[in-house]
């Protein structure tokens, strides 16, 4: 089934679909993002994003610890990774790490967010060392760490099998996954971009014992690149196929693939892909959250992080299906390594609950389970009469 902007009849049979809580279709999400019609594919996904969070914004406050940039990979869209001898190339020992996590601990944190490199020396033991003495330096706050090529790579460095790393991270106090490693997964797109071993097989099984050990994690995809629209319904009914299996997935994440243009740092281009594609628009972003969200009709949230789209275009998306917006990162490096998009690397509390309500919602912050810590009002009803930037 194929529709145009002007079908009348498709749209019709879509939103019967969507309203009946009838699952689409491969075909469906491919006629979806063939709509030049923003307005009733944002109404749409908007509708169901209503349905199961009514008028609330999530936001957790939560920062970003980077302990190594040194990688083996040299995935095409990446500007972060540094080889073993480069000049800015780090790893921080595990007292360094404990030192910079302590000190954003007085900002009300609730969530620290690790991804690293996969680094060719470092020992396993490294890494539940680093989960245990971050856990006792800040009880409070829940370890978010590692992708699952992570994962995977722990498995070659430690010749022990995933199910037996995770336990080992969950004894030092990891709570959840990240989502990061997915990318694409169609092999059409994803032998061009990404230079590691963890593909859709490996990435799925890690999430899927994860899921079996009690941990929920997100899931994410990169877009915008060399990819299709073909390519990014294969990818999200893939994980929408695995979370029917385990019910894990917490929330997707849509990550807008970024140009980095030339590294301030060095004068290096580390990011190939950029020579071959141009960043999605702003409109294409909503359009991938709005499909998303309707397609994906097994996950509860759907997350737009602000730092890769602008703070317009995540107050737009909350409007086309998200209805989470990523906290207060203060420094994110694995794309924002030395972009000139002007975005803010950092929101107060203040300025990200300014923005929820701006875009007419109820702010409501979460931990990592997305269980309600603080409930906040909504709009100021007199203010919403006024024409908003």
């Amino acid at each position: 089934m194929t529709g145009t902007t002007h079908d009348a009849g498709f749209k019709r049979e879509l939103e019967q679909k969507v309203r009946a809580g009838e699952r689409l279709s491969r075909e469906d999400g491919i006629a979806l993002y063939e709509s030049d019609d923003l307005a009733w594919l944002g109404g749409l996904a908007h509708e169901v994003r209503t349905r199961k969070n009514g008028d609330v914004v999530h936001f957790n406050v939560n920062r970003h610890l980077n302990m190594t940039n040194v990688c083996t990979a040299s995935c095409a869209y990446c500007s972060f990774q540094r080889k073993p001898g480069e000049k800015d190339a780090y790893t921080m020992r595990i007292e360094e790490a404990v030192r910079l996590a302590k000190a954003m601990e007085n900002e009300n944190l609730t969530e620290l967010h690790i991804v690293n490199g996969l680094h060719p020396t470092l020992p396993w033991r490294y890494y539940p060392r680093s989960l245990k003495a971050l856990k006792e330096a800040l009880p409070q706050v829940s370890l978010k760490a590692f992708t699952a090529t992570e994962i995977h790579h722990f498995e070659k460095i430690s010749s022990m099998p995933a199910s037996e790393i995770l336990d080992e991270l969950i004894d030092a106090g990891l709570e959840s996954l990240t989502g990061g490693g997915a990318e694409i997964f169609d092999w059409e797109i994803r032998q061009h971009i990404v230079d590691h071993e963890t593909h859709w097989e490996d990435w799925s099984r890690i999430h899927r014992l994860a899921h079996e050990k009690g941990l929920k994690t997100p899931c994410t995809m990169l877009y915008g690149h060399i990819e299709e629209p073909r390519h990014r319904v294969d990818h999200v009914l893939r994980l929408r196929e695995l979370q029917d299996e385990t019910g894990g997935f917490q929330v997707f994440i849509p990550l807008r693939y970024q140009h980095d243009f030339v590294d301030m740092k060095d004068g290096k281009i580390r990011n190939r892909l950029q020579a071959r594609t141009t960043m999605a628009t702003g409109a294409e972003a909503l359009k991938t959250f709005a499909v998303s969200r309707l397609l994906f009709d097994n996950v509860p949230h759907v997350k737009v992080f602000w730092v890769m789209h602008g703070v317009q275009t995540a107050q737009l998306a909350l409007n086309h299906g998200a209805d989470d917006m990523d906290g207060s990162v203060v420094e994110y490096k694995i794309t924002h390594d030395a972009d000139d998009y002007g975005t803010p690397n950092k929101l107060t509390r203040d300025d990200l609950l300014d923005l929820i309500r701006d875009a007419g919602f109820r702010p409501v912050e979460r931990n990592t389970r997305y269980e309600v810590i603080r409930e906040f009002e909504g709009p100021d009803p007199a203010r919403r009469e006024t024409p908003q930037p």
